[in-house]
């Protein structure tokens, strides 16, 4: 185990003055993620998440140094999530997604098999679809840079953070098209510009 890991506070990053002999530390854990993520382009979203599921984790085992702790603790933690929390399959593995960064990219250590995770269910619901009349009826309601919105996303198929991002210069009204920069998986892609919503950009 690497006995070598970055300083770590029990205040986990709740801002605290340091005291003078404290002023040559590296900076504190959740700090030292944060720089990792921000480094490798990663959203500010994702590093939001990842630094809350890291911090759970933390105070899961009685705020131990994850330095200290390996594959067994994840376990544990994952497994608790999926018996005692009861969250999504996803959310499960945002959170091993989280640790997984923490260990590689900020601690430097290599985590092993994690055993036997009790993994989350995956839900079984179906999608709630709305029918062609309950959609105008949620449009009519709209007004404004909602309506614009709820528009895109209803006609081009775009997420909320794709629709909030859009530039003036991603749309090109000579071929009817949408530039969505950084999309899902930090590709770009393009999409059709809705009839009904060009003219409500013109």
């Amino acid at each position: 185990m690497n006995t070598t890991a970055p300083t770590f506070s029990r205040s986990i990053d709740r801002g605290e003055k340091p005291t003078p002999h404290h002023t040559a530390r590296p900076p504190k854990l959740l700090a030292q993620v944060r720089d990792a993520l921000r480094s490798r382009h990663y959203r500010k979203r994702t590093e939001d998440t990842y630094v809350i599921w890291i911090r759970r984790y933390i105070f899961f085992h009685n705020v131990r140094h994850p330095a200290e702790m390996a594959e067994v603790e994840v376990n544990q933690f994952l497994t608790h999530l999926a018996v005692k929390e009861k969250v999504s399959a996803s959310t499960q593995n945002q959170a091993l997604s989280a640790l997984l960064f923490l260990y590689r990219y900020v601690l430097v250590q290599q985590l092993g098999q994690l055993g036997e995770v009790i993994p989350a269910r995956k839900s079984k619901a179906l999608p709630v679809v709305l029918t062609r009349d309950e959609v105008k009826a949620v449009l009519n309601r709209l007004s404004g840079e909602r309506r614009l919105i709820a528009l895109l996303m209803y006609g081009t198929g775009m997420r909320l953070m794709e629709c909030l991002r859009l530039r003036v210069k991603d749309i090109d009204f000579g071929s009817g098209e949408i530039l969505i920069r950084q999309g899902k998986g930090d590709k770009d892609r393009r999409t059709m510009l809705p009839e009904r919503v060009r003219g409500l950009l013109l």
